[in-house]
């Protein structure tokens, strides 16, 4: 039987603001004032940063601000990221069928909940969501962006690429459906020396070449996963914003990296070409 809980706001009034109209404001101001760096056609998938909204939301806001062609057709949201708080073997989804932000309830895709219980390497379990940020804090800028939409919330743990790369071609769905990829980048290096790394991860996603490692991105499983699956689909990687916390909140001598990335559907007879 289907667990009906609703799984709380964990990290609100820490990770992002708590009052509604505070949170509000501060998407409305990251999205108005986000200029990525290429500007690209609207994207079936996003790579975007986790952090504290101080530190990465400006960088998360690129990509966010890209979808806003899209704010109607998009009605199923599927998230993955690592897990920060629990070992997990293969993928968690949670036992709760709607996440709670200060914007509001998401409900879970019912469909893809049932079905997800099918596979061996999925387990439904609340407690790696319970008080995991990566997917929550990426929730109040889909309901700006966005009219209303399902999510499918999928926590990934000690998992191969290519299974990582299998379970979103099982999600893929049609243009209805968005993929979002939670991750930062390098952690805690001095300033220059995280651009340089960080520099040469994003070179390594837009040029669709798998084999991340955890000291470069703390998801790499669920990138190296989605850039498998970008190949097979012929999408294009466009990087939108390339930072650091250091960047966006001063302090330079521990910084965490963040990227944002748009991996958007080739021009007619672009994969043709190559």
């Amino acid at each position: 039987m289907a667990n009906a809980s609703v799984r709380p706001a964990a990290v609100a009034g820490q990770f992002y603001p708590a009052d509604e109209r505070v949170l509000r404001i501060q998407l409305a101001e990251m999205l108005a004032t986000a200029v990525p760096l290429e500007q690209v056609a609207p994207p079936k998938a996003i790579v975007v940063p986790h952090a504290g909204y101080m530190y990465s939301g400006p960088v998360a806001a690129c990509a966010y601000r890209a979808l806003a062609p899209l704010r109607e057709q998009i009605r199923r949201v599927v998230m993955l990221g690592p897990t920060h708080r629990m070992v997990v073997r293969g993928f968690s989804l949670p036992a709760a069928q709607a996440f709670m932000t200060p914007l509001g309830e998401v409900p879970l895709s019912r469909a893809d909940w049932l079905a997800l219980q099918a596979r061996d390497d999925v387990l439904v379990d609340d407690s790696p969501h319970a008080f995991e940020h990566c997917l929550e804090v990426q929730l109040p800028f889909l309901q700006m962006v966005l009219d209303s939409f399902t999510l499918v919330p999928l926590l990934v743990g000690d998992a191969a690429d290519e299974s990582v790369a299998e379970l979103i071609e099982a999600l893929w769905g049609g243009p209805e459906t968005l993929i979002v990829i939670s991750s930062d980048l390098s952690h805690y290096l001095p300033y220059r020396q995280a651009q340089w790394i960080d520099r040469s991860t994003a070179d390594q996603l837009i040029a669709l070449r798998a084999g991340l490692n955890h000291e470069q991105a703390c998801g790499a499983t669920p990138l190296n996963g989605m850039v498998l699956a970008a190949r097979r689909h012929h999408l294009q990687p466009h990087l939108l914003d390339l930072r650091n916390s250091g960047d966006t909140a001063g302090d330079r001598t521990r910084v965490v990296g963040y990227a944002s990335i748009a991996f958007c559907e080739p021009e007619p007879g672009a994969h043709a070409r190559h």
